[in-house]
């Protein structure tokens, strides 16, 4: 199993496919066996993980695995304990409320680097940062929480998944490096390994996935001539006497009109 860390810059795609926009994530990533487990948004910066492990992403992403993330954000407005106390307890959002997070006030940290283009400064309303901890990962989620207590993102970095830490590897914008799984407890548990799907693989509402993968036969694999075929006969593949009859209440007229294309003579 392979496992890279890579600090994603400001203003990039956390995709391999080309942007005519945007710089993606294949500007920096070429090895073409590795996926992504867990995207940030366009706007956010920091700490991604790319694998060849299928199953790596559902096991980061999914509440249940209580995979905590860290992030530093810059809000908009002097932030409120009484606004850190909401995001503690959890906020009502428009798809529900978030489950309980962790949250303080925090000073600019000194490893912070330059974002290009950076955060607009304002004189007359300050700034401020806070240490936020989730386990979920819905749609822009940290960003709708603080704006839901009256404080707005200004700047969002992802610094740590569980116990890999963006800052201790030392990681600058766009670089990236490969970590050993077996060194991280946040692996031991991991699921089996699943085959990539793409995102045309379409799940069914209710299921665990899409159509099933049928397995190929394999070599003198033959077929059993005692086994029933299953399935219902077409009226075709029926005997006269196996055919279903009109059923009538005895004043069904025989039918003696010509049949159509044809006049009278049958010509």
């Amino acid at each position: 199993m392979k496992i890279v860390v890579f600090n994603k810059p400001y203003d990039v795609l956390s995709q391999f496919r080309e942007d005519t926009a945007h710089l993606t994530v294949s500007s920096f990533i070429h090895d073409p066996e590795l996926r992504i487990a867990g995207r940030l948004d366009l706007d956010s910066e920091g700490l991604m993980f790319l694998t060849d492990h299928g199953g790596l992403n559902q096991f980061i992403t999914h509440p249940s695995n209580k995979k905590y993330k860290t992030y530093l954000v810059q809000v908009d407005g002097d932030i409120t304990e009484e606004a850190l106390q909401q995001l503690r307890k959890g906020v009502e959002l428009a798809d529900g409320l978030t489950l309980p997070a962790t949250a303080m006030k925090v000073d600019e940290p000194e490893w912070l680097w330059d974002r290009d283009p950076p955060v607009r400064y304002r004189a007359s309303i300050p700034t401020s940062w806070i240490e936020l901890q989730i386990c979920e990962g819905r749609n822009r989620q940290v960003r709708r929480m603080t704006a839901a207590v009256g404080f707005p993102t200004l700047r969002l970095i992802r610094t740590q998944i569980g116990s890999i830490n963006l800052i201790r590897l030392g990681l600058q914008p766009g670089e990236q490096t490969e970590i050993e799984p077996l060194l991280f407890p946040d692996f031991k548990d991991l699921p089996e390994d699943k085959p990539y799907r793409s995102r045309s693989y379409v799940k069914k509402p209710g299921g665990t996935g899409g159509k099933p993968m049928h397995q190929k036969k394999k070599e003198g694999d033959k077929k059993d001539p005692n086994k029933k075929k299953s399935g219902t006969k077409r009226i075709w593949q029926m005997d006269e006497s196996e055919k279903p009859r009109r059923k009538t209440n005895g004043t069904t007229r025989p039918n003696t009109k010509a049949p159509r294309g044809r006049n009278r003579n049958g010509r």
